[in-house]
């Protein structure tokens, strides 16, 4: 039923998933995560990610987020240092100071802060 060759494969390979707060979700204190996240809800803290964090429509985060790339099109209070592309989308509202290696500034977003 199963070969050698389809076993090998399965235990060298890494699997990822992105973690979600969902809309509705509301969730207080710090995140750290080495695989992907998506804030759909609210979250109270700091974020920090060694991969990509994704701030949807609906998302709003009062802290400062660390990461290795970002997409904001929520609402985000705080710092953000994103080590290669941060992107500011759609009508997304940051206050906060940017760091990042690379930024891309979509027309209808905010930002209020030094970069």
């Amino acid at each position: 039923m199963f070969n050698a060759k389809s076993k090998s494969q399965n235990e060298g390979s890494v699997q990822t998933s992105a973690s979600i707060i969902a809309n509705g979700t509301s969730f207080k204190g710090d995140i750290t995560s080495t695989g992907d996240i998506r804030i759909d809800g609210t979250v109270q803290g700091n974020i920090q990610c060694s991969a990509k964090i994704v701030i949807g429509a609906n998302g709003n985060v009062d802290g400062d987020i660390v990461g290795q790339q970002a997409d904001i099109m929520g609402h985000v209070k705080g710092t953000v240092r994103v080590k290669d592309l941060l992107q500011l989308k759609g009508n997304c509202h940051v206050e906060g100071n940017l760091h990042a290696a690379k930024l891309q500034v979509e027309p209808t977003a905010q930002f209020n802060g030094q970069c």
